[in-house]
């Protein structure tokens, strides 16, 4: 994790500092607000801030859609996750996208073995 604090669940962390514990872009931050992989408050002077768990929801979710989860999938899988996951959350998380991973493997195997089949391609 970079310099940035922890703060025990309140939402005080800025876009900047979420991103930069991400490792993301600023906008990518605004991204993942905007659907629903992770949540914001809104100051009096209308700014967003985030929680703690943040920038570890947006790694996890860079990590689904390297399995080749779309941000709705993602979205759909952390809708159950409590607003300060726990290990055993994350672990739930993680053997969804490990089920996820493995289904989408066997399918590529499948297509490779289709496609050497000598078969035309469009007949597949």
């Amino acid at each position: 994790m970079t310099a940035v604090t922890q703060h025990s669940g309140a939402f005080t962390l800025t876009v900047g500092e979420v991103a930069a514990d991400a490792g993301v872009a600023a906008s990518a931050v605004r991204f993942y607000e905007q659907h629903g992989i992770i949540r914001a408050e809104r100051t009096a002077g209308d700014q967003r801030r985030f929680d703690e768990s943040a920038a570890c929801r947006i790694r996890v979710a860079k990590v689904a859609q390297r399995v080749g989860l779309t941000v709705r999938e993602i979205a759909e899988v952390f809708a159950d996750l409590p607003a300060d996951p726990r290990p055993q959350d994350w672990g739930r998380v993680a053997e969804h996208l490990i089920a996820e991973a493995e289904a989408r493997t066997a399918a590529l195997k499948a297509y490779l073995g289709e496609m050497r089949s000598g078969a035309k391609l469009c007949d597949l």
